[in-house]
This record gives C-alpha cells, structure tokens and sequence, in this order.
C-alpha cells in the first residue's frame, strides 16, 4: 500500500501526454495550449489616443501660457489618421490612430475651444495619454505559455491578437463504467434492492470541467465477462477509462480480474488515505485506467485528488491541483493514525467545521461541503481551534 503523495506521483508519471490539434477560436474556450502563443504583429498595432481629446507636437508649444493652436483635421476609430503639421492640433477620439507628427494628446477637458482654434493652459508631455504600438507585446512575445488553460480572459487576448485559431492539447476521452448488480439509471423503473447510480453523474461533471469528452457507460453486473466485455470496449474508444467498484477483493469485485484478463497493467492498488485506500491505477499502451471505490464518498474524493490531475496532466496543464490553505478548525476532528484522512467539512471565512459523520457511503456530505480537512497519517485529530491544512473543494 503506497502513501498518498507517492501514489500521486505515480498517477502523474503514467499520464501520458495527449497530441495536439488546431481549433477555431469558437472551440477553444477551456482548452489547453499545446505551445507557447506569440503575438503576430505587435498589441497595440499602432499608436492610438487613450483619451478623447486633441492630438499635438509637444514642440509646438513655446513661450508662456496660454498656448493657441489652430485644429486642423480629425482622427476618428476606424479610419486613417491624418498627418499632423506644426503648431496645429488635430481632433481626436479615444481609440483613434495618432496622426504622423503627434507625441502627445491633451485630454478635451483641458482644452477651450474658440473660432477653430485650440487654447491650452500648460504644456504637454511627449507620450501624454498615448498608447504606443507593442507597449503591450512586442510582435513575437510569448502572450500566453504552454500549458495555459483558455479562459474568457484569455480568449479575449487571443481575439485581440487577431487570430482565429489556436493549437491546443486534444481533449481526453473518458470513460465511466460503474460496476455492481444493485445499480440502476436514475430516475429509472426501481427494483428490489437496486439504488440509482449517482458516482458516474459526479465523475462526469468533474471530468468536463477540466475539458475532457465524457461518456458515461451503463453499469456492469458483478459478472466478470460482462465487466471484461465493456472495459474492453472503452479501452478501445477511451484515452482513460474510470471503473467505479468492484476493486476490492470481494467474490463479487470482478473488476480487478477484469482488467488484467484486458492486459491491463496494473500500477498501483491501495493508498494510505481514507476515505478511498482501495484505488487502482491500471496502464495498456498509452490507455490508463483509473480504478475508484464504489462508496460514494470514496469514489467522489479519490477522483477529485487523482482523477482531476491526471486529466490535466494528459493535457498539459500549467495548473495541475489545488494547494492546501491553512484554516482554523471549529470542531475537534478524530482518526485513527495510519492513513492520511480527508474530511467534508464547510468553510466560514478562516473557520472550517468538519461533519459530525464522515461515513464514506453517504451521498449528502459532499453535497454540502466546502472542503476537505487534511490529517497526517501519523496523526490522530485535532482540538478545535487549532490550525489544520485544508483543500477547498472548487479549488481541487
């Protein structure tokens, strides 16, 4: 049995790096960067007014105030600035192109216009209120690294460096297989003894949120040819497939079995952690398979530390997990030492209270939770009021 963060290691060594391809800027939102993104030409392009207001030539002014100048001309968005002579001023609109000749816009609020003449009262600055082309990225600087997942923000960036495509890691497919004769579909006819499947709803909406392409499998009975008989089909149409139950050493956890009758490598089984000490990590080629416990509790938590990472490694991602934050724990929390705990907890500003059950099977915890209090695996709890590490579950 391996300690979790030899166990994580391990699941990031053996996430194989996906290839890239090249999408439209329409596609791309959540998508990684397979390179570095260079600025074509250079952001601003050209030089443009920050200000509505009167392009001038700092020469121009000299002696004493006030300074009279006569407008000549007119620089609007959207159209070529005119050029600039001396000792004029030009109309100028913010966002407009800086006529040749110009090193300086004075604001309107400063300006009086009379008899088309422009009256200012102090001297301008060479570059007052003029946004110079490249000030932002020089044409050929990176502006956005490899490994940069494509937010609003960063789309934004890209559209402005007038491109309308972008090379990006290929988004992993993903399979979910839960495994088990008491499951059934949701909302589905029930039968004796049966429970609807919630695991696969979870792990779903995990694996999309980090950009992966998911299909969630009907579940398997505990009969080992039809478990072999659909881990075989994912692994054929999958770059990861994720078994949920079944991995113990029951009669009746058949997937273990499965998966080497597969020719799945098997890499690790068993962490240090709870909940969630019977994960499994599996390898055929480049094909990983991410085994999960079936309690609910321990199935959500192992892929949200595991499961979240590996697909974002596989992508290429800059931003691989969440950090632990140090809280302040509003009720004592006890564990037996040998596995290093993760407990539902809600957070209040620096106040996490962890639930009074920690019983892996529920499904309600989680549902209600905030975070996840950390406790060392040679540690036996906390008092309240003490500082403990914990992970914010919208941060994992």
């Amino acid at each position: 049995m391996l300690n979790f963060d030899e166990a994580f290691e391990r699941v990031q060594r053996l996430a194989p790096r996906l290839p890239a391809e090249v999408v439209t800027l329409e596609s791309a939102h959540g998508r990684v960067l397979a390179e570095p993104l260079r600025a074509p030409s250079p952001l601003p392009a050209f030089d443009y007014s920050a200000m509505d207001g009167y392009a001038v030539r700092s020469t121009s002014f000299a002696g004493e105030s006030p300074f009279v100048l006569p407008i000549v001309g007119e620089s609007r968005t959207g159209r070529p600035a005119p050029a600039l002579g001396a000792e004029t001023a030009c109309r100028i609109f913010t966002g407009a192109e800086l006529p040749a000749g110009a090193d300086a816009v004075v604001m309107q609020e400063d300006v009086v216009v009379v008899d088309g003449s422009a009256r200012f009262e102090r001297k301008p600055l060479a570059g007052d209120n003029v946004r110079r082309a490249g000030e932002d990225l020089a044409r050929g600087a990176v502006a956005l690294a490899e490994g940069t997942r494509l937010g609003a923000y960063q789309l934004g960036l890209v559209a402005a460096l007038d491109l309308g495509e972008v090379r990006v890691v290929r988004r992993p497919r993903v399979s979910i297989l839960g495994t088990g004769d008491e499951l059934r579909k949701p909302g589905g006819a029930a039968r004796a003894a049966s429970i609807p499947e919630s695991n696969s709803v979870v792990i779903a909406a995990l694996g999309r949120s980090v950009g992966a392409e998911v299909k969630a499998l009907s579940p398997a009975a505990d009969s080992l040819d039809e478990t072999r008989s659909k881990i075989a089909a994912a692994l054929t149409s999958s770059d990861v497939l994720i078994t949920i139950g079944g991995v113990s050493v029951g009669e009746y956890d058949v997937v273990r079995p499965a998966l080497e009758a597969e020719g799945v490598t098997l890499e690790l089984y068993k962490v240090a952690m709870k909940p969630g000490k019977p994960l499994t990590l599996g390898r055929r080629g480049e094909k990983v398979v991410l085994g999960l416990p079936g309690n609910p509790v321990s199935a959500q938590v192992t892929f949200a530390l595991f499961g979240l990472p590996l697909l974002r490694k596989m992508q290429g991602d800059r931003f691989v997990r969440g950090e632990p934050r140090a809280v302040r724990l509003g009720a004592p929390l006890r564990q037996k030492p040998g596995r290093r705990g993760f407990y539902a907890a809600t957070l209040d500003g620096n106040v996490i209270t962890p639930f009074a059950s920690q019983a892996s099977g529920s499904t309600v915890n989680l549902a209600h939770a905030d975070a996840l209090v950390i406790v060392p695996e040679d540690s036996s709890g906390y008092a309240a009021g003490e500082l403990v590490n914990a992970l914010v579950l919208s941060e994992l």
